[in-house]
């Protein structure tokens, strides 16, 4: 016969930590509020965030922690079992060059900055999970280590992230989470997806230079606006027949500059833009095509040609296991209705960076109030519904514990 093995103490111990998760932050829900809006009011930029990093280490120290400050600022910070590998949790710290017009009563008071992109919240829910975290572990129920990161400057290009790879604290970490902001789903509600969740995001200048001329006679010059005209038309075309469709590449150019009087051919004019892209393996060679195809494209038209091409950041690729393991988190502290698959979105977010070391998910937290208005972030109105710190608190201190 065989043998038959329990495993009734492992689920009675997983819905204890459950339970335990849940009590917690519930305890912490008006604490982490105040937290919450005390950093709104003190919006830092990036690299800038000296504030909110003592803010976040005195809280840490008070739970009995050792926060270790980064060169700079930022930090990261270890609970429970120093032995094996360990779950890492990532926030942002910084802030936006942007003018709150919220109107709520601890709206900035930092002239022309605000949290419109919600950092402010993953960094109080990133901090709440981890004082949960630190319950748990006194009390016995945390059985593998976790790091917290508070990294600062997600808002630049090519990234804060590249701050915390830069050291050793990713050795030890095995996999890691992180939370973005989503004022278009409800407070209650966590999107997820497996895959590509967020684009890569570079920047792409292109450079085109000649004698000049006078416009009556471009036959004896390159002309460096017609050039540039067909940079514009034809570079996102071609990328479109040399990539595959499915890596979701799209070049689009924000600015364009050349020349001032309506009859002289400039001697140099510039086109500027972003390229973005859903696919690792795409992301990783469309640079030199880029380069490769704006040559081809210029080459008849007798004119020097220069391009930048400058890494920004690279996909949130969410791993399948690990996305599963946080929506797993979701149903037992939350409920299994919580969980929404979330669309893909072509803006940047260096926490890919983090995915191209080890393997993780990133979720979007609902913020908006159920009836209420859909915000956008990056806009200087954003209102968020806070009662998504407690739902956040819960899901990442319960995927740390699992």
């Amino acid at each position: 016969m065989d043998q038959i093995v329990s495993t009734a103490p492992t689920r009675v111990t997983g819905a204890l930590v459950a339970q335990r998760v849940t009590e917690l932050a519930q305890e912490l829900e008006s604490e982490l509020i105040a937290f919450r809006r005390d950093v709104h009011a003190h919006p830092e930029l990036s690299r800038r965030e000296t504030r909110t990093t003592a803010a976040v280490a005195d809280r840490l120290r008070a739970a009995g922690l050792s926060p270790r400050l980064l060169e700079g600022t930022g930090l990261v910070c270890d609970i429970g079992p120093a032995d094996g590998p360990r779950t890492g949790l990532r926030a942002d710290l910084d802030a936006l060059p942007l003018q709150d017009t919220s109107g709520v009563e601890f709206a900035s008071t930092a002239p022309g900055v605000a949290h419109a992109c919600g950092h402010d919240v993953h960094t109080t829910t990133v901090l709440g999970a981890g004082l949960v975290l630190a319950r748990l572990a006194s009390e016995g129920l945390l059985s593998r280590g976790v790091r917290l990161f508070f990294q600062p400057a997600e808002e630049v290009m090519p990234g804060g992230a590249l701050d915390i790879l830069g050291t050793s604290e990713l050795d030890d970490v095995e996999r890691i989470a992180a939370v973005h902001c989503d004022p278009k789903i409800d407070v209650g509600t966590i999107g997820t997806r497996i895959g590509s969740i967020t684009s890569a995001a570079d920047a792409v200048s292109v450079t085109v230079s000649s004698p000049g001329g006078h416009t009556s006679r471009p036959h004896l010059t390159g002309d460096v606006v017609f050039a540039l005209g067909q940079v514009i038309t034809q570079v996102p075309a071609a990328l479109g027949r040399r990539l595959d469709p499915r890596s979701g590449v799209n070049l689009t150019w924000g600015t364009v500059q050349a020349g001032s009087m309506p009859n002289v051919i400039p001697s140099v004019g510039t086109v500027k833009g972003t390229l973005r892209c859903l696919d690792v393996a795409a992301w990783e060679n469309a640079g030199d095509l880029v380069r490769d195809v704006v040559e081809q494209v210029v080459k008849p038209y007798d004119v020097e040609v220069t391009v930048h091409h400058t890494r920004g950041v690279p996909p949130v690729d969410n791993d399948a296991a690990e996305t599963t393991a946080l929506e797993e988190a979701i149903r037992e502290t939350i409920g299994a209705d919580a969980i929404v698959l979330t669309e893909q979105s072509m803006g940047g977010e260096d926490f890919g960076w983090y995915l191209t070391k080890v393997r993780g998910t990133m979720a979007r937290l609902g913020t908006r109030t159920p009836g209420g208005r859909t915000y956008d972030i990056h806009q200087g109105d954003l209102v968020v519904d806070e009662r998504a710190i407690g739902v956040g608190v819960r899901m990442l201190a319960q995927y740390a514990a699992r």
